[in-house]
């Protein structure tokens, strides 16, 4: 078999499709073949069909006012397009729950506010430990993906993980990792792990999405087993 396609959404800026080189060259690491995404909202269930696995990948703020709740003005909001691309991915995903995801940083975000989480938009107002979710930092979290650091760059966290499941925390509560395990493969982490160290929690869990990829290409499925 060839090795699976992973999608990976991109970011919008100065009217350019960008992505951190690292996270395509993980996934290449990893045995996928990294395939860079256009922001096209209308054409989300198609692009869907040529993937055999999805990252949605980090970014700015998600804009709440399509959740029913001002942005908050220390935010910094994602492209308005992108937001709709990948809140199409996430609607068409509905229909195909057995293709793999995983959602990095913004990504997971975006995956719990979609299933009826609730976002802290900005953690210093809330949180006293903020600065060791920014910028860039490394701080343990805990859960069944197990234990360790993590490099996390990100002043906003779901408050509730909606009608997905709460999987890895901060030492501080703050809500790390959430998954559906009614599907497939189906996984939000806060951090990076394109750019975490610690390989479990790192390169493994990409590994972890390119192995449930390259099985649903062949027609099978993978549990998550979190």
């Amino acid at each position: 078999m060839p090795p699976p396609l992973i999608g990976i959404t991109t970011d919008l800026q100065d009217d350019a499709y960008c992505v951190p080189t690292r996270c395509p060259a993980a996934v290449s690491e990893a045995g996928g073949v990294p395939v860079l995404l256009p922001c096209l909202p209308r054409m989300a269930g198609q692009i869907l069909q040529w993937c055999d696995g999805l990252i949605l990948s980090g970014g700015d703020d998600p804009i709440m006012e399509r959740f029913n709740v001002a942005t908050h003005p220390k935010a910094k909001p994602i492209a308005p397009r992108r937001q709709a691309f990948e809140l199409s991915l996430l609607a068409a995903l509905d229909d195909r729950p057995n293709l793999p995801v995983l959602g990095i940083c913004l990504g997971m975000q975006l995956m719990g506010l979609y299933h009826g989480a609730t976002l802290d938009q900005y953690l210093p107002d809330t949180l006293s430990t903020a600065a060791e979710h920014w910028p860039q930092r490394e701080h343990p979290v805990r859960g069944v993906l197990g234990s360790g650091v993590v490099s996390s760059h990100h002043r906003q966290a779901l408050r509730v993980g909606g009608d997905l499941q709460i999987v890895a925390r901060a030492s501080d509560g703050v809500i790390e990792a959430i998954a559906d395990d009614r599907r497939c493969f189906y996984l939000g982490v806060q951090w990076h792990p394109e750019r975490t160290e610690d390989r479990p929690l790192g390169i493994d869990l990409i590994r972890r999405l390119v192995a449930a990829a390259q099985v649903h290409a062949q027609g099978a499925n993978v549990p998550l087993h979190v």
